[in-house]
């Protein structure tokens, strides 16, 4: 994909046919949306794994999914605040200043991922008592947490490396490795979660070594399978690139002032989006714990199964930031407004055609997921009141990713804080008490839809087209 010039594709005098901004579109999302694929994979290989313990490791799960979130939407925001840069130098052509942002931001982003690495290590032992659980899942919660809290820095370096190479327009490697991180995460998983065992594989019998680690296996599993993905994609970002390896331009680590200054306006909004929401996800989930540990695995494997709609959403939205970012830096106004549209649009239409599939299909997506059928039987009625917001979240997602590309995340991110904790929080804590899982997931599906439509209203205002023509 990198020998594909997009910078200089989006910094030509010549209009852009529609058929050719199209196929730009499609080629960026595909690899994007592969590498999503591969993501919720693995979530589903998770859900199911542990799923076959028993509720209430599935519960154990899911009470502490939301704070990963919150951490993991920090960890992402750091990463944005520098790779947009990278993508308006690339741009404009100047690729000695994407190195050496590239070099910065190895340094920057490690800081912080140490900083936030030794607070969830001292969350870890307080979080399933805060959020009201069972007594009887404190303990498999709290050592899912810990070990993720442990490989933060791991997780920060692989979406850093991934986020640049993104940015560059290089979205081939950053699947691959994906799909790869995908299968080692099921072999991770299949060793690790289970006890030694006899296993029959066409008729033949043969003894399979585990370590019988249960609900602590599968964080193992993950975190060592991202592990591996960091390592190949930094090799490959730092010396195989031919936009970001760092032989190509020597300048300082240490980032200069109006580097960071730029870094924090991008990623800070972006971080209290990400925080808004997964905070409320947080709260959402304590209002949820005292259901039960039916109502809290039944929450956990639902939010599992719709994420496959939303797929498509964030690869196109990852898209989406490098082709209106090159058009940035490119000061190309017209090609920036042209591709926010095309790919929200698409989007739309992508999470629309999986929502309308996954709500026949998610009874039978479910007993995958778990043995238990009274927590399917209510994980596939609460899933399919959200399903009718697709259209709505995708246009949420898509359109923050355009706006991102620009820079743009301040309005967003106060749009989603207000949208997540008056619109769902509210809502839920009012409706959850009085008819259970299915108040709260109508509260979610009322707030994305308001969700997406402020979000295409502030793109077609098009005050983020003012900052390009600037």
């Amino acid at each position: 994909m990198e020998k594909f010039d997009l910078s200089a594709a989006v910094r030509t005098d010549r209009e852009l046919s529609l058929k050719e901004k199209i196929t730009v579109v499609y080629r960026l999302s595909l690899p994007g949306i592969l590498a999503q694929i591969t993501e919720i994979l693995m979530q589903y290989i998770d859900a199911a794994m542990v799923g076959s313990l028993g509720a209430g490791a599935t519960a154990a799960i899911g009470l502490v999914s939301s704070s990963t979130w919150l951490f993991g939407g920090i960890i992402m925001a750091a990463a944005a605040g520098f790779s947009v840069q990278v993508a308006h130098a690339v741009g404009a052509g100047d690729r000695n200043r994407a190195v050496s942002l590239f070099r910065q931001s190895l340094l920057s982003t490690s800081l912080l991922s140490a900083v936030l690495a030794c607070i969830g290590v001292m969350l870890a032992f307080r979080l399933p008592a805060w959020l009201g659980a069972e007594q009887a899942i404190w303990s498999d919660a709290t050592a899912y947490f810990l070990f993720f809290a442990l490989f933060i820095p791991v997780r920060q370096i692989n979406s850093l490396c991934m986020n640049m190479l993104q940015c560059t327009g290089n979205m081939k490697v950053p699947s691959i490795v994906a799909s790869m991180m995908c299968v080692l995460d099921m072999i991770f998983n299949f060793f690790l979660i289970f006890p030694s065992r006899t296993v029959s594989f066409f008729g033949i019998e043969f003894a399979v070594w585990g370590a019988g680690l249960g609900v602590k296996g599968a964080q193992y599993g993950t975190s060592l399978s991202i592990l591996v993905s960091a390592v190949i994609l930094l090799y490959y970002a730092a010396c195989r690139s031919e936009i970001l390896a760092l032989r190509h331009h020597k300048s300082s680590w240490k980032a200069p002032r109006e580097v960071i200054q730029r870094a924090l306006e991008i990623g800070v909004p972006m971080a209290m989006q990400s925080g808004a929401i997964n905070l409320a996800s947080i709260v959402t989930t304590k209002i949820i714990a005292p259901l039960g540990t039916v109502a809290i695995a039944a929450n956990s494997i639902g939010v599992t199964a719709e994420s496959i709609c939303y797929m498509p959403g964030f690869g196109i939205a990852s898209a989406s930031t490098t082709l209106v970012g090159q058009a940035y830096g490119a000061k190309n106004k017209n090609l920036a407004r042209s591709f926010a549209w095309l790919t929200t649009f698409s989007g739309m239409a992508a999470m629309s055609v999986l929502g309308i599939i996954m709500y026949f299909l998610c009874p039978y997506v479910f007993t995958f997921m778990t043995p238990s059928q009274e927590v399917r039987t209510l994980a596939a009625e609460v899933l399919r009141i959200e399903l009718l917001a697709e259209p709505l979240f995708a246009a949420s997602i898509v359109a923050t990713g355009a706006l991102r590309g620009a820079g743009d995340t301040l309005v967003p991110g106060l749009m989603n804080l207000f949208s997540v904790w008056v619109v769902r929080v509210l809502p839920a804590w009012f409706l959850a008490p009085r008819i259970g899982l299915k108040g709260m997931w109508i509260a979610m599906a009322m707030e994305l839809c308001f969700r997406g439509a402020i979000l295409l209203f502030r793109l077609k205002q098009e005050k983020w087209l003012k900052k390009i023509s600037d």
